[in-house]
């Protein structure tokens, strides 16, 4: 007599919100309370963790890396380094959050669909749903792909309208093609928006503070290599005698911290020096300093979660 075996998907490993992640980032640990992972309504916004900085919106840094501090393959290459327990956790994390960020190497190089397909099925008559994230993709120079999996399932209907933030190039000789890709990215669905930058990258503050202007009150931010690293170095406020950077007329404060919360996912593996890392080019000087406030294994990965204590 033969049977089958169950079919075990990914959400049966966390099937319910990580008491974890309420503990974590202070919220309600009554599963009737759990409004901050499911969908509010007009008149009862959705709770999300909230910053002490009121010029932008709260920021989770969060990323998996291996025993030796890497996050990608040679070339930026995409690895599993996440286990499924962890993996469904991270889902879990991104409804508490208003908008997921990756920067545009990640999107050439994953294609990720940024959204919590791997949680658990609601019940048919809920009256609420998964709080979804609005995908943000960091893009100076427009490369995104305008048949990105990202503008694919918006225009499915199953995903959120993907923002892609970028600059206006220096040189009037990019000026055409950078106009043809935005008409591009734009006839997909995406919404465009420039923020200044600064020596050819986005200014952290600046979008930061642009985020917060368009009601984005919080962000996990998932890499890669370049945005951790530029996360990272505005983690900590800068010195009185540092130059301010000129945002534009339209800015009056800019943050002076871009990070509230670090929490990292640790694979119990080793890359190799061929593996992408994130922290070559950070100065330990203009780090900031942290406070450990959790850890917990998920399957075979620890998960550590550090609150920056310079984000006041």
């Amino acid at each position: 007599m033969s049977s089958t075996a169950p079919v075990c998907t990914l959400w049966d490993f966390v099937p319910n919100p990580p008491e974890f992640l309420t503990d974590v980032f202070a919220l309600p640990s009554d599963p009737d309370s759990h409004v901050s992972f499911y969908t509010g309504s007009e008149l009862r916004p959705t709770p999300t963790p909230r910053t002490p900085d009121a010029t932008r919106p709260y920021v989770t840094l969060t990323f998996a890396q291996s025993l030796d501090a890497k996050i990608a393959g040679p070339g930026g290459k995409q690895l599993a380094l996440s286990g499924r327990e962890s993996l469904v956790m991270t889902h879990w994390m991104r409804t508490m959050h208003d908008a997921i960020l990756i920067g545009v190497g990640t999107a050439l190089n994953d294609d990720p669909q940024l959204n919590t397909r791997h949680l658990p099925p609601l019940p048919v008559h809920a009256i609420y749903d998964y709080s979804t994230p609005r995908p943000i993709v960091l893009d100076t120079r427009l490369r995104l792909r305008p048949q990105c999996k990202l503008l694919r399932n918006f225009k499915e209907g199953r995903g959120r309208r993907p923002w892609v933030i970028c600059a206006i190039p220096d040189s009037a000789d990019q000026l055409e093609d950078w106009v043809e890709r935005r008409t591009a990215l734009e006839d997909e669905g995406a919404k465009v928006l420039v923020v200044k930058a600064q020596d050819g990258r986005i200014h952290i503050p600046t979008l930061l503070s642009k985020l917060r202007k368009r009601r984005i009150r919080s962000v996990m931010v998932e890499g890669g290599a370049q945005i951790i690293q530029s996360f990272l170095a505005a983690a900590a406020p800068p010195p009185p005698e540092a130059e301010d950077f000129k945002a534009g007329e339209d800015t009056e404060e800019l943050p002076r911290s871009a990070v509230d919360m670090i929490v990292v996912t640790v694979a119990p593996t080793f890359v190799g020096k061929e593996g992408v890392g994130y922290g070559n080019d950070l100065v330990a000087e203009k780090l900031p300093s942290l406070q450990f406030i959790g850890s917990e294994l998920f399957g075979r990965d620890s998960v550590v979660a550090l609150e920056n204590r310079c984000r006041i």
